[in-house]
């Protein structure tokens, strides 16, 4: 895949640390059950191996996000939509997503599941990138810290083409730009 950079997080170092994350997240919920709610379409990947390394019972939720640009009083926004969200009352849930930038769209989906009043709630992010936060909003568990000017591509991450998303390592894009059109998702 032309317009990417050498890989700067390796499938084995991604692997050990999302090793790490789970034994973290098992200690944390010994014998209890876990909720865990899904982001798609970034997060699919980073949950899927960092469940199969939980030990404890998982039940598994998938929501996905809307975002809409609405013109209400002559000013236009940009909103986010989730459908439906699964019952949660009393249970503990870890929400797991890739990135951690602005923070807003997770507050938004922390808070709107916290509706449902679950015993703890919880964020896991595979890439944080505080310096853009929005919100004061820091993950309960992540992979890496990494500037917020990068664009990662790989383990989920998919480049500005769609392209990627299947590679095992996690590689910068080589011309950012190509997300700052407008076109890609903020998070």
């Amino acid at each position: 895949m032309s317009g990417r950079k050498g890989a700067a997080y390796s499938a084995a170092r991604i692997a050990a640390r999302v090793a790490a994350l789970g034994k973290e997240v098992s200690r944390e919920y010994a014998g209890r059950r876990l909720d865990v709610v899904v982001t798609l379409d970034r997060g699919f990947v980073f949950a899927a191996d960092l469940m199969r390394q939980i030990d404890a019972p998982v039940v598994c939720h998938f929501v996905r996000e809307e975002v809409r640009d609405v013109e209400q009083g002559g000013h236009a926004r940009r909103e986010v939509f989730f459908g439906s969200g699964p019952e949660l009352k009393g249970r503990d849930v870890l929400v797991v997503d890739a990135v951690l930038e602005s923070g807003v769209t997770q507050e938004f989906l922390l808070r709107r599941l916290g509706e449902s009043k679950p015993r703890s709630i919880r964020l896991a992010v595979l890439l944080d990138k505080p310096a853009k936060r929005r919100v004061a909003l820091e993950p309960d568990y992540f992979g890496f810290r990494t500037a917020s000017n990068q664009v990662w591509i790989g383990y989920g991450l998919a480049a500005a083409n769609g392209m990627g998303r299947n590679l095992r390592q996690l590689s910068l894009e080589a011309n950012g730009a190509s997300r700052k059109s407008g076109k890609g998702r903020k998070k």
